[in-house]
């Protein structure tokens, strides 16, 4: 049998209630993937909620990963499916389009602020140097 798998993004267990307007797509978990950490973040026009955060211990990352040390030291990149926004990085805006990809490093502060349209965006990511941790301590 061929090592593969497909689904549609809406079939994706769905994360909600945390933030109004937003939902998280556990993509990588529901594919099977164990090298990388990957997930599908749709937010909805206006939607404010989505937290200003970073993967240092040091910084806001250290209390908001607590139950989820894994993603602390996490390096993201970002790809838009659909819609668009703005990448709040330490305090610099950065346009979020399909024409774009964004790297993002883990001590730096980010949010995520929807367009007019709303946004899709793929975020995948990884502990530089280390086997990937998905934090269900298996």
């Amino acid at each position: 049998m061929t090592d593969l798998s497909r689904k549609r993004i809406d079939e994706l267990d769905s994360i909600t209630g945390f933030f109004e307007g937003i939902t998280f797509r556990r993509a990588g978990a529901d594919l099977g993937v164990s090298a990388f950490g990957m997930s599908i973040q749709e937010l909805e026009p206006g939607a404010e909620d989505y937290p200003e955060h970073d993967h240092s211990a040091e910084g806001a990352g250290g209390k908001m990963f607590a139950k989820r040390p894994g993603q602390l030291g996490q390096e993201e990149v970002y790809v838009v499916l659909r819609g668009s926004g703005t990448l709040i990085a330490d305090g610099e805006p950065y346009e979020l389009d399909p024409e774009h990809v964004v790297r993002v490093g883990p001590t730096v502060t980010r949010k995520i602020v929807p367009g007019p349209e709303g946004i899709r965006l793929l975020a995948l990511g990884g502990v530089p140097g280390s086997p990937y941790d998905d934090g269900s301590g298996l």
